[in-house]
């Protein structure tokens, strides 16, 4: 597979994780990942697909309503593995209805599993939280 076809290849999976999210389609996201992965967020860390799953349906059951918007991304790619970094935009209401907006970066590791690109690794840091009504106007 030409490199450039890996680049489009990978910011679908970008794009189709956020979409999951977003839709709040978890089979969807979790076709996002490799069988054997590992997720990284607030110093929490899930490792193999269905710790991955359960840490995400823990992290899900605190807000209401998520709202992930995708940024800017760069990938190094050296088939079949791949490395990547993704900023991104989360409007989120928690279940005790306060709104907060976070502005984070994942630090990606990915590898092509079936023919497709999938996460291998997925490291988030939050670069600013704001909680309140300020955060949806």
């Amino acid at each position: 597979m030409p490199m450039i076809e890996d680049d489009f290849a990978i910011r679908d999976l970008a794009a189709r994780y956020v979409d999951a999210v977003n839709r709040d389609d978890t089979p969807a996201w979790a076709l996002t990942w490799a069988e054997q992965c590992a997720w990284e967020v607030l110093g929490n860390r899930a490792e193999g697909r269905e710790q991955v799953l359960a840490m995400y349906a823990g992290a899900r059951a605190m807000f209401s309503s998520v709202f992930m918007m995708l940024g800017s991304g760069t990938l190094e790619i050296n088939a079949p593995h791949a490395s990547g970094r993704w900023y991104l935009t989360e409007h989120l209401v928690r279940t005790d209805g306060e709104p907060v907006t976070v502005f984070g970066c994942y630090e990606d590791m990915y590898l092509r599993e079936g023919g497709e690109w999938r996460f291998a690794e997925r490291r988030y840091r939050i670069l600013r939280e704001v909680r309140g009504p300020s955060s949806t106007s």
